[in-house]
Formats: structure tokens, C-alpha cells, sequence
């Protein structure tokens, strides 16, 4: 089929899809020039930055970071199944409640007028903007408290005085990055000191010789870009438009280039971190590689700010490709589709994007702009290299979409036609939220070793096809780690433990596999419930040993990653 007769059906009687989604904008604040003033005040200031255009962090992310509570746990684990409603145990490892239990003191009053002696107007105490920093704005957890105070610190050393003091006072702290985290990540059950690092957003480094940067944990992923553009880089890892670098790093998060590129494992050569007693390490040299020491780089990637907060990012670059090609192709089964996607990194090509969609996304998306799109599963797929390499790369991947039942494949070159091909996945998330406007989302993120993708997305796809709710499947196929999103109104609870329930059923799934709960939204609250069984009580113990070393007086993100049994 033509690209041109795709292209024509993706623009006509297109309209903006934010315009079908939801009509309660969640937005973040805007930074006034005297937040402590306004705070005092009572004045109340209607935000500006609108999160809501943010598609999910998918591979991401990002948001940022975490808090575990000793004294009063958010999760009480019990063994309870989860098909009886009536033995399960609010807070038990089959619980569907997610309203994330804590304590809460007062500050002290000496705590904030040493806050107002370091962050001068940077700091607020403003109800409404307390509220939108403990309410996770693309995730349905909650928590009994929220912070009792944010703060905007402009520099490393801030930083460090803020985590001191809140140290000295033993009051908890929760790092906020880009607020695109989905498990709850930036809620403050033990209320606190909320630490949002936007205003730390530059450039401190451009090493153009060596590709790499260094830059402040604020800066967000998409502007870096644009700033590294006109060298010929990028960095090449695309969790959810607004994510920043900082949180990127605390939930260890990818996106749909992960499957060329890696993780944000692989993508950091070094770190500069506070850690809870207000002291700055730096985790590395700039070495590309290094054999010194402990690998404390990789210990803070993924810890969900529980064991520090990240202030100093270098970052390993990309050479932007020479040439590109976006292609796509429908399959009657998701099974193909998935086959296809397995086939073809077995074939040794060096796709830089698989993603899989399966019909009710598709569906989505035609209902979202008056599109008229297969409603059929779909894999795309992006190929780069030199313009003869993306070209044979895309040929062969034709050739084994056909042996799989694969139909309609088409391709795109010019920038405009590639950007309106691959839009449609970019606006996946929003195109579900205009099916159902004023429902909430249950997104799973479970991955598996690549030989059992097929079989775990069908194996899922007939629980999600059974049940009542809409749910959609979107995959990182060439990587094994697939997302659903399920829709569901958050004033019926049945429906929302029918989401959970689903959830439930594919993480185990997953498990059983030798797979995991989570490929790359991170931990939080929301899956805390699944690690001992991932990864063994053991490993949880040792988590928990470098935890108490790092921050004996628990004061970094207090209630995240490590299930509070463990801590006993």
C-alpha cells in the first residue's frame, strides 16, 4: 500500500487529541518570584504548566523517587488470593487498595525558617501547590498526607543544606523531578519536605569530542535534545514528553529505544549525589569505562531517590542517525505481530524501535482524530543507518512480516511523513482517555525474556478481552516489556479491583516466566507487593542493609521500593 493513502487517511479530519481527552486539565505549577511571600499570604495561584499534554512516560518514567516508612507501613504483606475479595487483607499482597498509608508530624518551625534562610523565595507552603506535588499526576495512587512544604532549590550546594537540615530534624524528603511517574513515586505519606528540582535544569558540560554532557537532574529529556541537536547528538533514550534527566535516572528508565540503545543503565557514566546526611559524592570518573571500586553509579540508577538525591548527571551521547526509516504493518493476530517482532531480532537487524499496538489501541486512536486505520494489531518500526542500510534493514523486515500473515506494510522517509507515522504512537495513552474521558488508567509494565513475549501476550490479551473493562496493549516487543493500559471509573470500586485484578494476573504471568513486574516505570508503591516473590527475601534484606547504611535515620523517600516488612 502506498504511504501517500496512509498518510491521507492519518491527516483527514484530524483534530487535536488533547481536545477528546480529559477537560479537567491536570497542571503543575508555575514558579512565582516570590513563593514564600505568596505563602504566606494564603494567595492561591492557578497553575500554568500543563502536565496533561505529557503521554505517559512509558518507559518512564520519570518523575521521580520514593519514600519508606519504618514505624508505620504503607503495606502490611499477606498471602490472601486475590479471586476471594473476602480474604483479602487491606495492605495485603493481594490487596487492591492503593491509598498509601503513613504518619505525619508537624515541622518543626526551626526546620523552616532554616528552609527560608537557604532557599530564600524558592520555597512554598502554599496549599494548592502542596497538593499538586503530593498527587501524582499520571498515576491513580494516593496517600493519606501530602508535603508540608516544597522547595525549589537552584544549586547543588541548596540541595545539600535542605537534606541536612531535614536530616538533623529527622524529617522525611521526597525528591520530585517532571511528575510523569505512574506508581507513585513523588507521594509523601509522612508528609515532609518535597525537594522539586526543576529550577537545577542546565547544561553544565558539552564534551563534544568525547559525546558526552553533563547536566542538572531538571533539565527535561526533549530540551536536552534540542540543545544537543545542532552538534550532530542526541541521547537517545524517549520515556514520556516531560520527563526529566533526574528522574529518568532514579527510576531507571527507558523507553522505545531502549531496544538499541539500553537503559538508563547504560546510558550514565557518572553520578554526583547527596546523600541523607547532606554529604555530595560522585559516583565516577568520565571514563567511558572503569574497574575502580564499587559500581555506586548503577547502586543510585533505579533507587528511587530512597538512598539520595541525584544533583549532577554525565550523560554517554549519541551521533544523530544519517538516515531513517519509519514503517508499519497489521497483522490479523497479536500473536503474528509478536512473532514478527521476535523474528526479526533474531534476524540481527539493529532496529532501533519495534512497538506493538494491538486493535482496541488502534481503535483508540481512529476514534481519538477521525482516523480510518486497520483496527487491527500493529507493529511499527524504525530503522537507521546510512540511507542504503535503513532501506535494506526495512526490506527484510517486509519479507518477514510476510511469512507471519503481516499485511499493509508501508514505510516513510520524508521527515514530515515519518513524523506523522509515528505520532500515533506518541499519542496512545490520550487517544485511550478519549474513549473513556473521566476514567483513570491501570498501567501494567510487566517484561519477559524475549522467547516468551508471544506467549505471555496472548496468554494476557484473552484475560484482558474477558473482561468488562477496555484495555488496550501497547509493546516494546523488541525487548520483550509490554504495556496495558486499563481504563476504569475511580468511583466504582469494583471496577478498580477488576483492574487490579488484571494487573495481578499479568504480573504473575510475567513471573512465572523468569520475567519481572516492572521493565521500566520503577517500583514506588505500586509494586512493592510483587518483589519478594521477583526477586527473593534475600535480596530485599541486602537492599534493606545498604538502605539503614546510607540513611540510618530513614529519611529519604520513606514508603517506596523496599516492602515494609523487610524492614523489621
Amino acid at each position: 500500500m502506498a504511504f501517500s493513502s496512509l498518510l491521507s487517511r492519518l491527516r483527514s479530519c484530524s483534530k487535536p487529541i488533547c481536545n477528546s481527552v480529559r477537560t479537567s486539565v491536570l497542571q503543575r505549577p508555575k514558579i512565582p518570584s516570590s513563593l514564600a511571600e505568596c505563602s504566606r499570604k494564603g494567595q492561591t495561584r492557578t497553575p500554568s504548566w500543563v502536565a496533561s499534554l505529557i503521554p505517559l512516560a512509558f518507559a518512564v518514567s520519570a518523575g521521580s523517587l520514593a519514600l519508606q516508612s519504618q514505624s508505620y507501613p504503607s503495606l502490611s504483606l499477606n498471602d490472601a488470593p486475590l479471586s476471594d475479595p473476602k480474604s483479602v487483607k487491606i495492605g495485603g499482597k493481594g490487596s487492591t487498595d492503593y491509598v498509601v498509608k503513613g504518619s505525619r508530624r508537624e515541622v518543626p518551625l526551626e526546620l523552616i525558617e532554616e528552609l527560608k534562610g537557604i532557599c530564600q523565595d524558592n520555597m512554598t507552603m502554599d496549599e494548592d501547590e502542596r497538593y499538586v506535588h503530593g498527587k501524582p499526576q499520571n498515576s491513580f495512587h494516593k496517600a493519606v498526607n501530602i508535603p508540608d512544604v516544597v522547595v525549589y532549590p537552584r544549586s547543588e550546594e541548596e540541595v545539600s543544606k535542605i537534606v541536612k537540615s531535614c536530616n538533623m530534624h529527622k524529617v522525611p524528603i521526597v525528591p520530585y523531578g517532571g511528575a510523569t511517574s505512574i506508581e507513585g513515586h513523588t507521594l509523601s505519606p509522612n508528609g515532609g519536605v518535597c525537594i522539586d528540582m526543576t529550577l537545577m535544569n542546565r547544561v553544565k558540560a558539552l564534551h563534544v569530542e568525547d559525546m558526552d554532557v553533563v547536566v542538572e537532574p531538571g533539565i527535561g529529556w526533549m530540551e536536552l535534545n534540542e540543545y544537543l541537536e545542532p552538534y550532530g547528538l542526541f541521547f537517545p533514550l524517549d520515556p514520556g514528553p516531560g520527563a526529566t534527566i533526574g528522574g529518568m535516572c532514579a527510576t531507571r528508565c527507558s523507553g522505545s529505544l531502549a531496544v538499541r540503545y539500553g537503559t538508563m543503565r547504560d546510558n550514565v557514566i557518572n553520578l554526583k549525589v547527596v546523600l541523607a546526611n547532606g554529604e555530595v559524592m560522585k559516583t565516577a570518573s568520565r571514563a567511558r569505562k572503569s574497574a575502580a571500586g564499587y559500581d555506586l553509579t548503577r547502586l543510585m540508577i533505579g533507587s528511587e531517590g530512597t538512598l539520595g538525591v541525584i544533583t549532577g548527571i554525565t550523560l554517554r551521547l549519541q551521533k544523530l542517525p544519517q538516515s531513517s526509516v519509519v514503517a508499519m504493518c497489521n497483522f490479523p493476530t497479536i500473536k503474528d505481530a509478536a512473532d514478527v517482532a521476535i523474528a526479526t531480532m533474531h534476524s540481527g537487524i539493529q532496529v532501533s524501535r519495534v512497538e506493538l499496538l494491538d486493535e482496541v489501541q488502534m481503535r483508540a486512536i481512529n476514534f481519538a482524530n477521525d482516523k480510518k486505520l486497520p483496527e487491527i494489531p500493529t507493529l511499527m518500526f524504525e530503522f537507521v543507518g546510512t540511507e542504503a542500510y535503513a532501506r535494506e534493514q526495512t526490506q527484510i523486515v517486509q519479507k518477514i512480516a510476510s511469512e507471519h500473515n503481516g499485511s499493509d506494510f508501508v514505510f516513510a522517509e520524508e521527515p514530515e511523513e515519518k513524523k506523522e507515522l509515528w505520532k500515533i504512537r506518541k499519542e496512545a495513552l490520550w487517544a485511550c482517555f478519549a474513549l473513556e474521558p473521566n476514567f483513570e488508567a491501570m498501567i501494567t509494565d510487566v517484561c519477559v525474556p524475549l522467547s516468551h513475549l508471544a506467549e505471555l501476550i496472548s496468554r494476557s490479551k484473552q484475560e484482558l478481552d474477558a473482561s468488562p473493562l477496555t484495555c488496550t496493549v501497547i509493546a516494546h516487543a523488541g525487548d520483550g516489556n509490554f504495556h496495558t493500559v486499563v481504563l476504569f471509573d475511580p468511583t466504582k470500586e469494583e471496577q478498580r479491583r477488576e483492574a487490579e485484578r488484571l494487573n495481578h494476573f499479568m504480573v504473575h504471568t510475567a513471573l512465572s516466566m523468569e520475567g519481572t513486574c516492572t521493565g521500566e516505570h520503577g517500583v514506588g508503591t505500586g509494586k512493592m507487593k510483587y518483589l519478594e516473590k521477583e526477586l527473593g527475601i534475600e535480596n530485599l534484606r541486602t537492599m534493606n542493609k545498604i538502605k539503614n547504611a546510607l540513611d540510618p535515620n530513614n529519611i529519604m523517600n520513606p514508603g517506596k521500593l523496599i516492602p515494609p516488612h523487610v524492614c523489621f
